[in-house]
């Protein structure tokens, strides 16, 4: 059984250390003090050597935002991470992926409606929650399309989601109260 309430509590502004403070100041400029943020600063030393390779993810990779929102709903799907989930979903509408294909992402790489290239890139996920490789199959379409720099970020990608869907599922990390809700979320 997954958590129901929080194992790690989200930290208020006025519980932090002056050290966790400075680390969230970005977070409460940007408007974007998430929970999963308030979380993570109880380390804070763990917390600020994170942030740089998420924001490389997150914002500084070869992938479109289309194909890195793809990517991480499918993983946050596989790990059954409702809070990854509910925060992408809207990250990935902004992004270009349009409701139909939060639907299809949530069905996976044999749904109807896919093209090959995007079939390729959901199975990616499935590829490497399953055998932690992707396989020959999926290698070889994706790479009709990417460079090798883009391949190298489908995988760091995908790790890094898995990785934080593992860390939100087992801390037990509320959905912000104001995020919107997509009408299915995996449990």
């Amino acid at each position: 059984m997954r958590p129901t309430t929080p194992r790690v509590t989200p930290l208020a502004l006025n519980e932090c250390s002056p050290e966790q403070k400075a680390l969230l100041e970005p977070f409460v400029q940007s408007g974007t003090l998430w929970n999963v943020f308030k979380t993570l600063v109880r380390h804070p030393s763990l917390f600020k050597r994170w942030l740089p390779f998420a924001n490389h993810v997150l914002f500084k990779q070869s992938l479109t935002p289309r194909e890195r929102e793809m990517l991480i709903l499918r993983i946050g799907w596989l790990c059954r991470a409702p809070y990854e989930w509910t925060q992408h979903v809207q990250i990935g509408l902004r992004s270009g992926i349009t409701e139909a294909e939060v639907e299809r992402i949530a069905d996976g790489p044999e749904a109807p409606g896919w093209s090959e290239h995007d079939a390729a890139l959901v199975r990616a996920a499935d590829d490497l929650h399953r055998d932690c490789c992707l396989s020959e199959a999926t290698w070889n379409t994706l790479s009709k399309r990417y460079t090798t720099e883009q391949l190298v970020d489908v995988v760091f990608t995908v790790g890094q989601y898995n990785l934080v869907s593992m860390a939100l599922n087992t801390f037990g990390v509320e959905i912000d109260p104001e995020l919107p809700r997509f009408h299915r979320t995996p449990n």
